[in-house]
């Protein structure tokens, strides 16, 4: 190898790329641009459905309850925190169809001879109808449950002290949960299997663009076979050419971790809790969060970054060796393709629960590194897995990189017709 040669075919196909307006979108404006006004764009729609979801008055049809007048009475008055009506209440009519269509958010209904079998000590069933997997009816649903169970609570209350029993009797303690993981451990757990898995995607779609241009957009230009005649090896040439579809990769890799970085800062400063909502500073929410606002370890970012880079090089090498088989860009296109697919499953299935990093799952390509990148974001550093990881890494890019240059030195490959 000729480490000049090398350098100028690099230069040479790097100048060119610049100049393509693909190679650009894909490398800087993708990355740069539009990943965090997809992030921040959806955080912004979410937030606010949430917001109307949990300021809109549900919806509620009441089925029976004819002869138990004092809690339907007791329904119809709850009120929320604000001093407003808990429930919107509809006449009677085809609840099922009505909650199927997103009419009505969910329907109760309340046994006959429901207050008679609370005063005989009989138990009752409550049957509460909802659309499950739907997001305002489940929340209707939820609220009708907090008041059947608040109503069981002083049911019971009022039985225990007309027998001039203590209340602590049914319910002789409580239990408090309270978060004890720093933010960075926090924000690895809530964040550290998507921020991998949107790091693969563009490391592999930064280096498709280029991969594909430099083979076989060469053939289709008919550019290649001038190349191939020049005094610089083979060798060379093949090394020229990884090392500029590499750079693509590790330029958008590092053009989304900046983007995130300044999404993530500005995002905190946003969403701080001097800067939140009084409706989201309840109780529930402030044990959910443990008092903190998650973040991510800026030693995590890091190692993910240094874990990417033997990936960045096996995925540039493979996206060559599979375009250098396509006779023209738009059959090159239809060759790397379905290949996102192969890269997209494992890195799913690091983000399911349940899938946890072994010392097999460590030598599978892909998963390995979307479960180390996790934990790793975490705070969590497995270091004999890590150190199997990258060492495992490094042999598939060899392998790839070993691949190509043997396919270049094919005169089948290099001049299919």
């Amino acid at each position: 190898m000729n480490l000049k040669h090398i350098l100028t075919v690099y230069f040479k196909e790097l100048k060119d790329q610049l100049r393509d307006r693909r190679t650009l979108i894909s490398m800087v404006v993708i990355p740069a641009v539009v990943m965090p006004l997809i992030m921040v764009g959806t955080g912004t729609v979410m937030s606010k459905v949430m917001k109307q979801a949990r300021q809109e008055t549900p919806s509620v049809m009441i089925l029976g309850g004819a002869d138990s007048p004092a809690v339907v009475a007791a329904l119809k008055a709850e009120k929320t925190a604000a001093g407003e009506a808990r429930f919107r209440f509809v006449p009677s009519g085809d609840y099922k169809q009505l909650i199927s269509d997103k009419k009505l958010r969910a329907a109760v209904e309340i046994p006959a001879g429901f207050e008679a079998a609370l005063k005989a000590g009989e138990a009752t069933t409550v049957n509460i109808y909802y659309y499950e997997g739907e997001m305002r009816s489940s929340m209707g649903s939820n609220a009708l449950n907090d008041f059947f169970r608040t109503y069981r609570e002083k049911t019971v209350e009022h039985r225990l002290l007309d027998r001039d029993l203590p209340v602590a009797l049914v319910k002789p303690f409580d239990v408090k949960r309270q978060n004890v993981a720093p933010p960075e451990k926090v924000g690895g757990n809530l964040f550290g299997g998507f921020i991998p898995y949107i790091i693969i995607i563009l490391c592999f779609t930064g280096a498709m663009y280029p991969a594909m241009d430099l083979t076989a957009g060469e053939k289709e230009r008919g550019t290649m076979e001038t190349l191939m005649c020049s005094p610089v090896s083979r060798v060379n040439i093949v090394f020229g050419k990884f090392l500029m579809v590499l750079t693509a990769s590790i330029a958008t890799m590092c053009m989304l971790l900046v983007s995130m970085g300044v999404t993530a800062a500005l995002g905190g400063s946003m969403f701080s809790p001097d800067k939140m909502e009084t409706a989201a500073k309840t109780a529930e929410a402030k044990a959910v969060m443990g008092g903190v606002m998650p973040t991510i370890d800026p030693a995590g970012l890091l190692g993910v970054f240094a874990m990417i880079a033997p990936v960045a090089v096996f995925f540039s090498a493979l996206l060559l060796v599979v375009s250098l088989f396509a006779k023209s860009y738009k059959e090159a296109q239809s060759y790397v393709g379905p290949m996102v697919i192969l890269v997209i499953l494992p890195a799913v299935f690091g983000l399911l629960p349940g899938i946890e990093l072994t010392a097999k799952t460590a030598l599978i390509p892909i998963l390995n590194l979307s479960l180390v990148c996790k934990e790793m974001l975490s705070g969590v550093w497995h270091w004999h897995y890590i150190a199997l990881i990258f060492g495992s890494t490094c042999v598939y890019a060899a392998v790839a990189i070993a691949l190509c240059v043997r396919m270049f030195n094919r005169e089948d490959v290099m001049f299919r017709a």
